[in-house]
This record gives C-alpha cells, sequence and structure tokens, in this order.
C-alpha cells in the first residue's frame, strides 16, 4: 500500500511546498479539502482532536488523492510511532526533539532492524495487509518522511548535531512553543523572540535540512523567508475563520 510520497519529492527538486494541519478529527472535513491541492495533510495527534482510530478515516479519505498524509504523533514513544506507521501514514512529526541521541531514537522508531528498531508485522495496513508487505519493506527508508520539531533554545543550539543525524528530513520550528521556551509564549513581535526565531532558522538552511513550519493565517511570509515547507492553514481556521468572513460580509450588505 506503500506510495510516493509527493511531498517528499517536491522537496526535492527545490520547490516549496505547501500544507494544511487537521485539528479536528473528522475524515469528512478531510475529504472536502482532498481535492484543493494541498501538498500535505498533517493529522495532529498531540494538540488535535481524536485518536488513531479516527485518524485512520481521515487517512482513507484522503487516499484519492496525491496529498501526502503526515501525523504528529503525541511524544517520542516508539509504540505510538509505529502505531501509526503500521496504519500507513507517510510521514511522522515529532514534538520537543532537543538533542541528536532523541532524534536517533525517531529514526530508530520509523526503521527496521538492522537499520532501526521498529517491531515488524506484515500484515498491517501500511503492508496491504500482507498483500504489499515486502514493497513496503523496501520503499519504506525512501519513501517516509521523518520531521522533528524544534521548540526550545536548547534544541536551536543544538540544530547542527541533529541535523546531522541521518534519517531525519526536515526540522519544524514550533513557534509558540519555542516563545514559551524563553518565558515569552507567543510574544512574536518580542525582540528576544524573534532573534531566537531567527537564529533557528540560520542553523537549519545552515545544515543543508530542510526547513519546516507554520503559518496559520494563509501568509506567505515564511516561504518569503526560504522555508522549504509552510503549513499555511487548518481545517479549524478555514472553517472558523470562513465563517466569520461570511457574516461580517453579510453585515455590511
Amino acid at each position: 500500500m506503500i506510495r510516493a510520497n509527493t511531498f517528499k519529492a517536491k522537496l526535492r527538486t527545490r520547490r516549496q511546498a505547501v500544507g494544511c494541519w487537521l485539528y479536528l478529527g473528522e475524515a469528512s472535513i478531510t475529504e472536502v479539502l482532498g481535492s484543493a491541492g494541498f501538498d500535505a495533510f498533517l493529522v495532529d495527534q498531540e494538540h488535535g482532536q481524536g485518536a488513531l482510530s479516527e485518524a485512520l478515516p481521515q487517512l482513507r479519505a484522503a487516499a484519492p488523492f496525491p496529498t501526502t498524509m503526515l501525523v504528529r504523533v503525541a511524544s517520542h514513544d516508539p509504540a505510538g510511532i509505529k502505531r501509526v506507521l503500521d496504519a500507513g501514514f507517510e510521514g511522522v512529526i515529532v514534538p520537543g526533539v532537543e538533542s541528536a541521541e532523541q532524534a536517533r531514537a525517531v529514526v530508530d522508531a520509523c526503521r527496521y532492524p538492522p537499520a532501526g528498531r521498529r517491531g515488524a508485522a506484515g500484515m498491517v495496513r501500511a503492508g496491504d495487509y500482507g498483500r504489499g508487505w515486502t514493497d513496503y519493506l523496501r520503499q519504506h527508508v525512501a519513501e517516509l518522511m521523518i520531521i522533528v520539531q524544534i521548540e526550545s533554545a536548547a534544541a536551536v543550539e543544538r540544530v547542527p548535531e541533529i541535523a546531522r543525524v541521518e534519517g531525519i528530513d526536515m526540522l519544524f520550528i514550533g513557534p509558540l512553543d519555542l516563545s514559551a521556551s524563553i518565558g515569552k509564549p507567543g510574544q512574536f513581535d518580542d525582540p528576544e523572540v524573534a532573534a531566537l526565531l531567527d537564529r533557528a532558522e540560520r542553523a537549519i538552511k545552515a545544515s543543508g535540512k530542510w526547513l519546516g513550519g507554520i503559518e496559520l493565517g494563509a501568509s506567505d511570509r515564511l516561504l518569503k523567508r526560504g522555508y522549504d515547507a509552510v503549513f499555511v492553514t487548518s481545517d479549524l481556521n478555514l472553517l472558523r475563520d470562513g465563517a466569520r468572513k461570511l457574516l461580517t460580509d453579510l453585515a455590511k450588505t
């Protein structure tokens, strides 16, 4: 059941990619958004609603579309990473990675021995319930997207060593947690926060790994700053802001 990772393929051609964050855990919304043309969807299993049982219908709803399906797991737990990959997600974003050791553990959780420590089961959905297990085994290293989040001042200082870990594809800045790590949550206009974000961006770019970020407002600001991939909106934002704009526009008539 493994398919070509179109998100990863686009980045390899040095083209910028845009994605949509999925918070609401609703398969019908994923299906509606599927034809929009996003390069990737990210199902949020850390702060978003729903468990794996809700994420799997979202994965199936997106199947007819070329959009890559990623999931943000709740923690570094290798069992949690294994479960979402076995379900057939095409990549993971792991929050709060602060060292090369943690990054290596993430890669180990995504790869089978001898390259990693992921437990093997040929009958899982990712292996087409046994029918495509050998294809999955052969292709998963090249096609899976492994992303770690840089979300603290300590992590920024260790970006070079984290980026050197073989198997890490992208370092993804989590701006809110990054600002909170220096006691200024959400204060993005603060000079200290702005400097920390800039330092993180520069370090990731210098590392040669892809730089990812989030800008939930349909803004091209991060794309102009040279990010390789930006999640520019979410299902929640589109629903909330679309309804608000409709009523505001009606009130003007």
